[in-house]
């Protein structure tokens, strides 16, 4: 892992995975786990947890997700 890597590792052991509602049934499936150390959220592709998961803080998880319910990512 790099430095920058380093200094922003979290340890996610023991996290409460869960998968997002807006999975596909054509397995495009997410995870998302609270963070509550930094007050944020995990996110990790479910067909392949052995790779790192991703963070985020909670506010921007929130921008996210209002963003795609809105459509303002797709232009639509």
């Amino acid at each position: 892992m790099n430095e920058l890597a380093d200094h922003h590792a979290i340890d996610l052991t023991g996290a409460a995975w869960r998968t997002s509602s807006y999975t596909a049934s054509d397995s495009n499936c997410v995870e998302v786990a609270p963070i509550p150390a930094i007050t944020g959220i995990a996110f990790r592709d479910t067909k392949d947890r052995a790779l790192p998961a991703a963070h985020t803080s909670g506010a921007a998880w929130a921008t996210f997700l209002a963003a795609l319910t809105t459509d303002t990512l797709t232009g639509a």
